[in-house]
Order: C-alpha cells, then sequence, then structure tokens
C-alpha cells in the first residue's frame, strides 16, 4: 500500500493507494472519522487502483478548514484531477455512501459509477433516527475500528450541509435523472432502517439494491465474501459486450 499527502487548496489530504487498473474512490463514514475501508479496498484492489482518502480534519490529513459540503465535493474532484483520471467510480460506507452518491449527482460527467455501502439514503426522518437511537443504546450498532478519534467539528457541519442539501426542492428529480450505475448494499441488521436506501435504488434509473442477510452495518465484518462478491460482480456489469473496459 502506498500512502501519501497530496496538495489541495493549500491544505493536505491523506491518500491510501493500492491496486491497479481502473480508479475507485472510497469514502469512509462519520462524518469526521478517519479511514478504516482497507478490507473493503481488499476485495476488489486485485482488478481496480483503489484509492481511500481522509477528509479535511479527520486522520492524518491537515486540521484546516472549511469543513462544508462544497469544499469537501469540491476537494475530491480537485483529488480526482490530480490523480490523473478523467473520470472514477466513486464509493462510500455509512457517510461516505452519502457523500458519493451526493459527489454523484453534483459531478455526472465524473462519476462513472456509485458504490454506497450501508448508508442512510437523503432523510432527516424522526422515525428513522428514533429506530437508530433506540439500536445504538442497546449496543447493538457496528463500528469500525477508528486509529484517530473524529472529528465533532467536521460531523457538526457536515451533517448539517446534508440536512440542507436534502431539502432542496430538486433533489428527488435530479436523482431521477442521474443516469449513473449505482449498486446499493445494506445489512439487515443495520440499526439503521433501510427503507431510505431502497427508495433511493427505486428512484435512481440504473440503481441496484442489495440486502445481505444477518449482518449489520459493517458487513465485511461478518459476510466478507457475500460482500465482496456483490462488489465484483458490480464492477464486472461495467463491462461492455466486447469485455473492454468502459470506465477510465
Amino acid at each position: 500500500m502506498a500512502e501519501r499527502l497530496i496538495e489541495i487548496d493549500n491544505t493536505l489530504l491523506w491518500l491510501a493507494e493500492t491496486g491497479s487498473g481502473d480508479p475507485v474512490m472510497l469514502c469512509n463514514g462519520g462524518p469526521g472519522c478517519c479511514d478504516y475501508l482497507e478490507p473493503v479496498a481488499s476485495m476488489i484492489d486485485d482488478r481496480a487502483l483503489v484509492y481511500r482518502l481522509e477528509q479535511r480534519g479527520c486522520g492524518r490529513s491537515s486540521a484546516d478548514g472549511p469543513f462544508d459540503l462544497a469544499t469537501t465535493l469540491r476537494d475530491l474532484d480537485e483529488l480526482r484531477t490530480a490523480l490523473g483520471h478523467e473520470r472514477w467510480i466513486i464509493g462510500g460506507h455509512s457517510w461516505g455512501a452519502t457523500l458519493a452518491l451526493i459527489y454523484a449527482m453534483t459531478y455526472p460527467e465524473r462519476a462513472q459509477a456509485a458504490i454506497m455501502i450501508a448508508g442512510r439514503g437523503f432523510q432527516n426522518d424522526r422515525s428513522w433516527h428514533d429506530a437508530y437511537d433506540a439500536g445504538r443504546d442497546a449496543g447493538l450498532d457496528q463500528v469500525p475500528p477508528l486509529a484517530y478519534p473524529y472529528n465533532q467539528e467536521v460531523n457538526r457541519v457536515l451533517n448539517a450541509d446534508a440536512k440542507a442539501y436534502i431539502r432542496r426542492p430538486t433533489l428527488w428529480r435530479e436523482l431521477a435523472g442521474l443516469e449513473v450505475p449505482a449498486l446499493i448494499v445494506d445489512g439487515d441488521a443495520d440499526i439503521r432502517p433501510s427503507w431510505p436506501n431502497e427508495q433511493i435504488a427505486e428512484t435512481l434509473p440504473r440503481g441496484t439494491y442489495v440486502r445481505i442477510e444477518s449482518t449489520g452495518h459493517c458487513p465485511w465484518f461478518t459476510h466478507a465474501s457475500e460482500l465482496r462478491g456483490h462488489l465484483r460482480g458490480f464492477l464486472d456489469t461495467l463491462l461492455d459486450h466486447n469485455h473492454d473496459r468502459v470506465w477510465r
């Protein structure tokens, strides 16, 4: 694995790189957490060049703000340019899944596909939060191990911006017009209700929804082979009939 710091707008962003081939960016959750997605990257880095990013203020990246959604999206796209890719697959886990989809909606010409693992969807629903809080308080949540503490300010700013984003009146029309292939994976034992992700999959013209039985928020903990199969199968669908890669 190669690790490096890349300067974007006078801020150093930590990036890990494994594998070779066509580019995939994986965004971790939180918001505000450090990287923990190496187990997911290892499932596909024999057929793709997989990047893992720590956003501004997180982990080994610079603590400099601003931490808002517009800056986060711009950082991602400027990283794509700095790394020399015209397009890439954008993916993520939990909050990172939401970020990946918003990136694809913001830069559809730059996102060849989207991968959403255990996302929270486009909602700020009281019943969803009540179910999540009850499961969390009962100790039923799966939490990935973190090498660095999460940044509470990043969490506060990006959560507020995400809530503002989903209140936009054009949101669902934009989603229904997004012609980017998307894989949406949930675990049926996740304490986060799955209906927001199912709605997204039904709305996207090229959305595929998968539920893995008996697994929680981090399916690589207990059902790595199933998750690996779904990820690799999705990458296979991005090949054209002549078996040439259509993503660059």
